[in-house]
């Protein structure tokens, strides 16, 4: 029957990770078979997704809580289908709560198992690599202190670096950027990206609305431009506008959220792959999140890393301002965002360091992923 592959990806991130890894197995693989959880890239390479990927988007804590029954109903039709049909090896992409626990079970019944994009296990509950020393075969990392970590504990490791580098050019045109979406030529843009997931606007579309206004009162010849994921999200971030922003010159645009930062002289965002999107395309930044506060007093006791956001831990020192919870307030956030307007040797401090770190992560993550399973198979 040839190659059979069993893959689960739980959100869009993922289900670019899992449509690059699919059709570089199917290159070196013709006749494999791939079925899981995946969104519309995984099934346009190829991939039978068995129930909707939207179904596991879901971040926090707290808020996994609420969806707990539903998740484990569907990760428990899942095993019971592998276990009665094994795949040769099952890749869980991303989503360690929901797919760590299946790798293991899958692991125990024979099938090799693989996790593709490290939890932040380096960052706060470190005491979870035991628990993935036992789910998994091999991990693959997107980054190299991750890679680090793994081996430090004798995880079975391979760092692939990350499909985003491949995707960036190592040069990007700020004014081939502007033209496209319709932005001034002339005079400096700021870029607000307050996240893709409806938790993540309601949580900072206000404040980042605010910290624009903040921002306008002291330069009143700035642009804006926003970059929505959906259209739920582009709903909430026009709501914001029209309370806190109803006169602020400001381009929404759907999706294009790398062709944005590309365009703008400095980016706002929440953390996130957003901010790794900022350093491929070498702008400099200002990263905020926000949780709910009962999910954050947890996080917070269990974080044992020193930086929240990826340029910095990448980077290795903090070079990017990063204002959390209730320190991401609009005044702070915009002075943070002036200070890189007004300053143009802190824009260049920051972003001095960002070309090398996006040649290391472009090492073509996909096909070194689909070696790195290949290998595990023989």
């Amino acid at each position: 029957m040839g190659l059979r592959v069993a893959l689960v990806a739980g959100e869009t991130s993922g289900d670019v990770l899992g449509a690059g890894l699919v059709e570089a197995l199917r290159a070196r693989v013709p006749e494999a078979h791939f079925e899981g959880i995946g969104g519309p890239r995984m099934i346009a390479a190829g991939c039978r997704s068995l129930y909707p990927m939207e179904r596991l988007a879901v971040m926090g804590i707290v808020e996994v809580l609420g969806r707990y029954c539903e998740l484990a109903r569907v990760r428990s039709r899942l095993r019971r289908r592998w276990q009665q049909a094994p795949p040769d090896v099952l890749i869980g992409i991303d989503a360690p709560d929901f797919n760590l626990p299946l790798e293991r079970s899958l692991r125990d019944h024979g099938v090799k198992a693989v996790h593709y994009v490290s939890p932040s296990v380096w960052a706060w509950r470190q005491y979870r690599v035991r628990k993935i020393a036992r789910s998994v075969d091999l991990m693959l990392t997107l980054f190299p202190f991750e890679a680090a970590f793994y081996e430090r504990h004798q995880v079975p490791v391979r760092f692939v670096g990350h499909p985003l580098a491949d995707a960036v050019a190592l040069e990007t045109d700020a004014t081939a950027a502007r033209l496209r979406l319709g932005l001034p030529a002339q005079g400096q843009v700021v870029a607000l990206l307050p996240g893709s997931r409806v938790s993540e606007l309601r949580l900072l579309a206000e404040r980042f609305v605010q910290a624009a206004q903040w921002c306008r009162a002291r330069a009143p010849a700035l642009h804006f431009v926003a970059p929505m994921a959906t259209e739920v999200t582009r709903e909430l971030f026009r709501r914001a506008l029209e309370d806190y922003g109803a006169d602020l010159p400001i381009t929404l645009v759907d999706g294009h959220a790398r062709e944005a930062m590309a365009a703008a002289d400095v980016v706002l965002l929440a953390s996130g792959t957003a901010a790794l999107e900022a350093l491929l395309v070498h702008r400099p930044m200002v990263v905020a999140y926000r949780l709910a506060p009962l999910t954050y007093r947890i996080a917070v006791a269990l974080l044992r890393a020193p930086y929240y956001s990826l340029p910095n831990h990448l980077v290795g020192r903090p070079i990017v301002p990063e204002l959390i919870q209730e320190a991401a307030t609009p005044e702070a956030l915009g002075q943070a965002v002036m200070d890189l307007l007004e300053v143009p040797e802190r824009r260049a401090e920051q972003v001095a360091s960002y070309p090398e770190v996006h040649r290391q992560l472009r090492r073509d993550a996909s096909v070194q992923a689909a070696q790195a399973v290949l290998e595990l198979l023989q």
